[in-house]
Order: C-alpha cells, then structure tokens, then sequence
C-alpha cells in the first residue's frame, strides 16, 4: 500500500516521517501501519491515527506507540479537525539524540502530519 502524501520534519536532529494513507478498513490501515514500520526500521516510534467510516459511523483509533505527549491522540485530532475519513496518518521519528520535552514531541509529530497534509492538498 502507497501512501498519498508524505513530509519530513525534522526538530533537534530527530527526523519525523509522515505519511498519509486512503484506507477503507481496520485492515488496511494495518496493513499500512506494518509496512511503514518495515520502511522506517531504524524509527523508535510509530505513531498513528485513523478515521475509518464504515456503515454510517465513523471508526477512531489511535496509537502513540509509546512515544510521551499523546501524539497518536494529536493525530487523531488533526483528522477530525480537517474532517477527513477513510484516512490514516503514520508519523515514524528517528531519534537524534536530543530529547524533545513531552510538548516538543507532541508539536513535533503534529508538524510532521500537517507537512504531509499540506501535500496532499496541493495534489490535484
């Protein structure tokens, strides 16, 4: 599965890799979440959001993959703000070796998410 959009951002030598999947199902953002995961191998975290709708309801979840600051729950927010469905958002960070702060981690995943989001809405 390819991702629709992607960015990279980067804050105190750790490197913050965004990337935007259409999903359908459960599933497919599974599918997605692992091969990203596969891409970014040397990534400590990968954190994660998905709105899904499915028989008229739409389905949330979010993952912070035990990263400090909630970013999976940021995610999260992001898409409901934008009002995106059957959307998934991965951010896989590098560690640089400086520590972020709990509010730096959040901020930074969130940039990272709003990076690819930004692509995508200049796609055609």
């Amino acid at each position: 599965m390819e991702p629709i959009a992607g960015a990279l951002y980067k804050d105190r030598k750790s490197k913050f890799y965004a990337h935007v999947y259409r999903v359908s199902s459960t599933e497919e953002a599974e599918i997605a979440v692992k091969e990203q995961r596969k891409k970014y191998k040397k990534a400590r975290h990968h954190c994660w959001a998905y709105r899904i709708e499915s028989d008229g309801k739409i389905l949330e979840k979010a993952h912070d993959d035990g990263e400090v600051g909630s970013p999976g729950k940021a995610l999260l927010e992001l898409l409901r703000g934008k009002e995106m469905e059957n959307t998934l958002i991965v951010v896989s960070r590098i560690f640089g070796g400086v520590k972020l702060g709990v509010g730096g981690v959040r901020r930074a995943f969130v940039e990272a998410a709003k990076g690819a989001m930004e692509e995508l809405s200049r796609r055609p």
